[in-house]
């Protein structure tokens, strides 16, 4: 769980660097960047779009979910399994902006906690006697769940639509789509409500202020969520053995790969301040991190180094099968190879930018990296 633990992070970021360190010299925190236009391009043109995109597609899936219990047909059930997928995928637009209403709601929590718990899953459809709001149902509800009961409950898809069209799977299936939808809703209006202005308005260098909470929101995402849980988890860096069932999108097969890309995809899209809307470059980190370099007449690129990194992931990615279980059981010595890659990344963001940013990491990782 993140926590703010400022006095061990500084403690460690101390020791990890050390007095002689040498970007402490090279970039000595001179720093006339505008925080204000970053955090506004931010909200404008890739948090609340990206959420709005997540909710029309939250929309379609209730919509599909719609007719095909109307009308449980195989094309109706098709639909409404792209659509999930679509959903599912949206949902990796977003997952890193754990702030504001999402952090407050624990959104992230409720919506892609994998792998999903089917004994408590079956319990609970059996029973009808299931509150989705408390904490032990975290592994029995969002996508996951809808994972498992759309692919993975039955042998081939006539078991599945006869398994699906029971009442109480029914009733279970719709009230998960609804929270979905309800608590992604809850943050997208606090955003357009209030949240927005004061999100941006607090411009400021300091722990609190929106710019240093979200970096290390990302960060915390791109370590845990997305090099630890999607990747580095099923190939076992931390346990030693390998953990096929633990990847993402489990039941539905040849996914996994499509989600781990979308977030890498939208992660690099935040550093690099790419819009959501039309894909055109703003105000963004990669964008600070050149004027700190630039201020400081320095030959270090940390920029160039993270997008470096981070190109050389994709490289060992395109030779990644689909499916991440498959690949872990029949080579894992890719995904070890991809975890590696995207753990070069680690040191350049949570060291070098955020000494050039004059930011303290506010969260502990005990992943031993």
């Amino acid at each position: 769980m993140k926590k703010l633990f400022l006095f061990i992070s500084i403690i460690l970021f101390t020791f990890a660097c050390g007095d002689d360190d040498p970007i402490t010299e090279v970039f000595p925190n001179e720093d006339s960047f505008s925080r204000a236009e970053m955090l506004e391009f931010w909200a404008d043109e890739i948090i609340i779009p990206a959420y709005t995109n997540y909710i029309s597609d939250l929309d379609i899936l209730k919509e599909s979910s719609t007719a095909f219990f109307t009308d449980p047909s195989e094309p109706n059930f098709n639909t409404f399994r792209d659509s999930y997928i679509l959903a599912y995928t949206s949902w990796q637009q977003v997952s890193m902006f754990e702030i504001g209403k999402a952090e407050e709601i624990g959104l992230r929590n409720f919506t892609n906690i994998y792998p999903t718990n089917v004994d408590l899953i079956e319990s609970n459809i059996n029973n009808q006697n299931f509150d989705l709001a408390l904490p032990s149902n975290f592994v029995a509800q969002g996508f996951p769940a809808l994972d498992y009961l759309l692919f993975g409950k039955g042998d081939d898809d006539e078991v599945i639509v006869q398994a699906l069209t029971s009442a109480n799977v029914t009733t279970y299936v719709e009230a998960l789509i609804d929270r979905l939808n309800d608590l992604s809703t809850e943050v997208l209006d606090d955003w357009n409500g209030g949240f927005r202005d004061e999100f941006v308005s607090n411009d400021g260098s300091s722990a609190t202020a929106s710019t240093d909470k979200l970096v290390n929101d990302f960060l915390f995402y791109y370590e845990r969520f997305l090099r630890a849980a999607k990747v580095g988890i099923p190939a076992g860096v931390f346990s030693g053995n390998t953990e096929p069932d633990r990847v993402e999108g489990l039941f539905s097969d040849i996914y996994s790969k499509l989600f781990f890309e979308a977030g890498f995809s939208s992660a690099q899209d935040f550093f690099n301040g790419i819009s959501f809307i039309d894909g055109r470059e703003g105000v963004s980190l990669k964008q600070y991190l050149e004027e700190i370099q630039l201020t400081n007449n320095s030959d270090f690129d940390i920029a160039a180094s993270i997008n470096d990194n981070w190109q050389s992931a994709e490289l060992v990615l395109i030779d990644i099968n689909a499916n991440f279980r498959n690949q872990v059981l029949e080579d894992n010595a890719e995904m070890l190879a991809l975890y590696d890659e995207l753990q070069k990344a680690v040191v350049s963001l949570k060291v070098d930018m955020l000494q050039a940013l004059n930011i303290q990491v506010d969260f502990v990782d005990a992943d031993g990296d």
